[in-house]
């Protein structure tokens, strides 16, 4: 049924119910109040049915325009069967393009950045260092912008290529994005080819690295050492300053951005290099070529002793003055490194600058042979190790110096033991000497006046706490504790066996009177100690007992070779002659002449017989001219002999009074060499070589 149709329907309906209602009216006139309500939805009624009118016959036309519409449809669809199928492609395709193009369009506008900074970067560093650091800091920012926008870029793309190399038999278009990519690609590669050997990045590097050299070579100052000064502390008068904090600052910037190339490594050589150079060159005024030596060309420390002292305050001035310097500027330079890495770059200095040199000589020490000297030596050394042993540990105390504290522990144990190996066996080797022959002046051996030197050396406020300290630690090293006792009783030992040499030598001399000399000079010697360590630890009895024999020997001594000569001219010789004194029996001149032959022979024998204290030898000149010069004048005077005056006494009276009372003020001085004092001291110096070249032999004998 059509539209039309419904709506006539309806409209006859209406005028149905209008007769309707006519009627229902007629019937019910005594209701006037309902025909009024009914009239009005008659009239409702009316206008939405021509309303409805209406719509039905636009649906009508409506359909009308459907039907056309299915009319043409299939020729519609053979049209658009006929659109290409590209268009739809580049339809789907549209999203990933435009998200490849936003990358695109930056690499363009960053490229053009990367050109003016590569520009900029020909200039040098030194110029203006920050403002060059700030240019390849953007460079290399710009270059990583770069590659990421690029590798974006390529990524849609290969999405674009892939869809297109599936969906589109046309290879124009899939050139053209090869190509695309393919410039993408090369851009990509610009940050990798700026970081090659010869690219711009590289370029720059290489100029930081020069200018980094150049900063430190034109900032080192060498010591300049003060040989005036005596000591250790002002012996560096122009010790190099730290470097100035704008250098520090600069070396820093340089090293970060090294650091962040992988270039730290060769940063760290060239200023370990620079370094050890500038400290080479302040050893060389030193004049440290005895470092060098061999064992062989010192077989014992007295041929290096010289060294040895310089040595020690040499070591002592390269680290107080110029590895604690050396130090101090690798942790401000490489502070920001930590400090794993300026303790590493600090030990390549110590070690290239010659540091292992210096432990190597004090090693060749330890190995010298056996002598008293040695155990002097070495505790100079220990003393001077000791000194340094705070600042050594902070300088070195690092696991990059094991090398150096491996060597460095050697030299203390070799120190140590080989100080206490000396002063453990000297007892048995000053019993050995008993073997050697006695002095033939009858003077002070140079073995006893060397013990009671060296003794009181190793008993000095210089030598005992560093012996004390040397031995508690050996004594450590065996787990047993150090008694106070260990040095004296040491000490005691050493007298004792000086003691009983003294006793074999006097018995060896077949000269009694020389025996006597020889045991009163060393008596003497021996007593004249007082006030020293050595005689303080031997006590005041010990002392005045040798005072004692001093003054036996001395008695006897007199007695037995002065006093038996005079006896010729005592009372008990004499034979009367005239009251007058006019007459000279033959047996006054033979008397006479045989006291002038016996104390001729006498005074030749003793004019080579030493006595070499000052005070004891005028005592006994003084004793014999007051004994027995009187005796000579009474004797002369007895006999009518005037030769107290007389210059040409005769031949029967050889000597005056004064002549005698002269010879014998004049016996028994120290023989001097014509050019006095200097030779004197050649002579004392030849003397201590000779008595430990001996007591060496014997250490090596044990």
């Amino acid at each position: 049924m059509s539209s039309m149709k419904i709506l006539n329907s309806l409209y006859l309906v209406v005028e149905l119910s209008h007769f309707s209602g006519q009627g229902l009216d007629l019937a019910m006139a005594p209701v006037d109040d309902g025909i009024d309500n009914l009239s009005a939805a008659r009239i409702v009624l009316k206008t939405s049915l021509e309303n409805s009118r209406a719509l039905a016959s636009a649906l009508d036309n409506t359909g009308q325009k459907l039907e056309g519409i299915k009319q043409r449809l299939p020729s519609l669809g053979a049209a658009v069967r006929h659109v290409p199928r590209q268009k739809c492609i580049f339809v789907a395709t549209r999203e990933h393009i435009d998200c490849a193009i936003r990358p695109a369009a930056a690499v363009l506008k960053v490229y053009d950045t990367i050109q003016e900074l590569q520009k900029s970067l020909l200039s040098h560093p030194c110029s203006d260092l920050s403002t060059y650091l700030l240019m390849v800091k953007q460079l290399e920012e710009s270059l990583k912008f770069l590659t990421d926008n690029c590798r974006l870029a390529i990524q849609w793309l290969e999405a674009v290529l892939e869809f297109l190399e599936n969906a589109v038999p046309d290879d124009l278009y899939i050139m053209k994005v090869k190509k695309s990519l393919s410039i993408l690609q090369e851009l990509q590669a610009t940050e990798k080819r700026a970081r090659l050997s010869g690219g711009v990045l590289c370029a720059a590097f290489d100029k930081l690295e020069i200018e980094f050299r150049r900063l430190l070579t034109e900032n080192c100052i060498h010591v300049v050492w003060d040989f005036v000064s005596s000591s250790i502390g002002d012996q560096a008068s122009t010790a190099p300053s730290p470097l100035p904090v704008a250098v520090v600052q600069k070396l820093q910037a340089i090293i970060d951005k090294l650091n962040a190339d992988d270039r730290f490594e060769k940063c760290m050589s060239t200023y370990a290099e620079i370094r050890s150079s500038n400290t080479r060159r302040s050893f060389q005024a030193l004049d440290l070529n005895y470092l060098d030596l061999s064992i062989s060309e010192f077989d014992d420390v007295q041929d290096v002793e010289c060294y040895i002292d310089q040595w020690c305050k040499h070591f002592q001035l390269a680290i107080k003055h110029v590895f604690e310097i050396e130090y101090k500027l690798c942790s401000d330079v490489f502070e920001k490194n930590g400090p794993d890495v300026w303790m590493d770059c600090f030990a390549k200095i110590a070690i290239q600058s010659g540091i292992l040199s210096f432990l190597h000589f004090g090693k060749k020490i330890t190995a010298c042979k056996n002598d008293p000297i040695k155990i002097l030596k070495l505790l100079d050394i220990f003393a001077m190790l000791e000194n340094l042993r705070v600042d050594f540990n902070r300088l070195f105390g690092g696991p990059a110096c094991i090398e150096i504290q491996t060597l460095t522990r050697d030299l203390i144990k070799g120190v140590v033991n080989g100080a206490c190996e000396v002063f453990w066996e000297l007892p048995i080797q000053v019993e050995l000497q008993r073997r050697s022959s006695p002095s033939l002046n009858g003077s002070v051996p140079r073995l006893v006046s060397f013990i009671t030197d060296y003794c009181n050396r190793l008993l000095g406020d210089d030598y005992k706490p560093l012996l004390t300290r040397v031995l508690t630690i050996q004594q450590s090293w065996k787990e047993d504790k150090y008694q106070e006792e260990l040095i004296t009783s040491q000490i005691y030992c050493i007298i004792k066996q000086t003691g009983l040499n003294l006793d074999a030598w006097s018995k060896a001399h077949h000269d009694l009177t020389l025996s006597y000399l020889f045991m009163m000079n060393n008596h003497c010697h021996l007593c004249s100690l007082k006030g020293t360590k050595l005689g303080d630890l031997m006590g005041e009895s010990w002392l005045k007992a040798h005072e004692q024999y001093r003054d036996y020997y001395m008695t006897l001594f007199l007695r037995e070779s002065w006093g038996k000569i005079f006896n010729l001219l005592s009372q008990e010789g004499r034979v009367l002659s005239s009251p007058t004194g006019g007459f000279v029996g033959d047996s006054v001149k033979k008397r006479l002449k045989s006291f002038n032959e016996e104390f001729d022979h006498m005074y030749q024998k003793q004019s080579n017989w030493v006595v070499p204290n000052e005070d004891l030898r005028l005592k006994m000149c003084q004793l014999a001219v007051q004994a027995f010069v009187p005796v000579h004048r009474s004797y002369l005077q007895n006999y009518g002999f005037q030769a107290e005056t007389d210059d040409s006494p005769g031949r029967h009276v050889k000597y005056t009074t004064q002549g005698l009372e002269t010879m014998l003020s004049s016996l028994f001085q120290p023989k001097l060499s014509k050019s006095g004092t200097t030779k004197q001291n050649r002579f004392i110096g030849k003397t201590k070589d000779i008595v430990t070249d001996n007591f060496r032999l014997t250490l090596l004998a044990a």
